[in-house]
């Protein structure tokens, strides 16, 4: 015969045993869920137009990333603003792992000053996963300008004032602030003629519209070496294979003078850190492909990598850099 009280501890047990179950379905299907990412497409962004440095590298990295999680991957390009648009729409998107983006950190850390009425922040609202590379910045000139290296160039330049324009993805941007800087060393100026992007100017510096332009090298080294512009001097270090018998800005006489296009893959701040964990390590796999390796290279980009602890600790970097740059031309970026 059962008493009161082993019926008191029988509900007892069964309230227990209910309560531990409901906590096991939570986790199992919180786990579930995790595990589930992605099970469905992943939107990439493109914050430039099609064609150009940031896309190729974009579409490059979605076309391997995508079988590594066995999902589709779909490049937009959303381009304008200095890369702005593309990085609002991040910022607005849910951060589930479905929307990512590839940018610069660069171009991230002068928006601020180009567009006061910004509607994200980088620090706050973008979350750099991976760095992915940094890209050759080098002068392009068109074939008509008649200087053959840096310092004739600089003394045309200097001899006409206002005489020659050079071309920008857009005000505020990387390769406006590029030549903002090489403006500064070399104590030139220089008509700033902005596009949407190195696409759109590109039919104009062939033609000599513009006479230049200080940008990321990928879109223009078909040209270069079909001889259709030429190329003066490189933002890096020291000399790339890429372009070997060009010159860095230090060999030619600007010797503190250093660029490079950084490409990180972005996702909204809050993402899920399971998820920034498992992009981080697929896209690290990636890019040590040797076939990835050589075909980054070829473009003049070399390869990155590393945690995304290390891709958080080059924002502080940029943004003083470029901060110098734009106090000390007293640049008023709005556009």
């Amino acid at each position: 015969m059962h008493t009161a009280h082993q019926y008191r501890i029988a509900a007892l047990s069964l309230k227990s045993l209910s309560v531990v179950t409901c906590l096991l379905l939570a986790f199992f299907s919180g786990h579930a869920g995790a595990q589930a990412w992605p099970g469905k497409p992943i939107t990439m962004i493109s914050p430039y137009p099609a064609g150009g440095g940031v896309d190729t590298v974009t579409r490059l990295i979605a076309d391997r990333l995508a079988p590594a999680l066995n999902s589709t991957i779909t490049v937009e390009n959303r381009p304008g603003a200095g890369a702005t648009i593309g990085a609002a729409q991040l910022a607005r998107s849910a951060p589930d792992g479905y929307t990512l983006m590839v940018g610069s950190i660069v171009d991230y850390a002068i928006a601020p000053h180009a567009h006061p009425a910004l509607s994200f922040e980088m620090k706050r609202d973008l979350l750099p996963v991976v760095q992915l590379g940094f890209g050759l910045v080098g002068l392009v000139i068109n074939v008509d300008v008649p200087a053959r290296d840096l310092k004739e160039l600089i003394a045309l330049v200097k001899a006409k004032p206002d005489a020659l324009s050079y071309a920008s993805s857009g005000v505020g941007g990387q390769v406006h602030l590029n030549m903002e800087l090489f403006k500064q060393m070399s104590g030139t100026d220089i008509v700033h003629v902005p596009y949407r992007g190195t696409t759109q100017f590109m039919p104009d510096l062939l033609s000599g519209r513009v006479a230049m332009s200080l940008d990321s090298l990928p879109a223009h080294l078909a040209n270069i070496r079909a001889g259709k512009t030429r190329a003066l001097a490189v933002g890096s270090a020291e000399r790339s294979s890429t372009l070997p018998d060009v010159p860095t800005f230090i060999e030619a006489g600007l010797t503190e003078y250093e660029a490079a296009t950084n490409y990180t893959l972005f996702a909204p701040t809050n993402t899920p850190k399971d998820i920034v964990a498992r992009l981080n390590l697929e896209v690290n796999i990636i890019l040590k492909r040797a076939d990835v390796i050589e075909k980054l290279g070829a473009i003049g980009i070399t390869v990155i990598g590393d945690s995304t602890a290390s891709a958080q600790a080059r924002i502080p970097v940029e943004i003083e850099k470029w901060t110098k740059v734009i106090k000390a031309g007293k640049l008023i970026l709005t556009q």
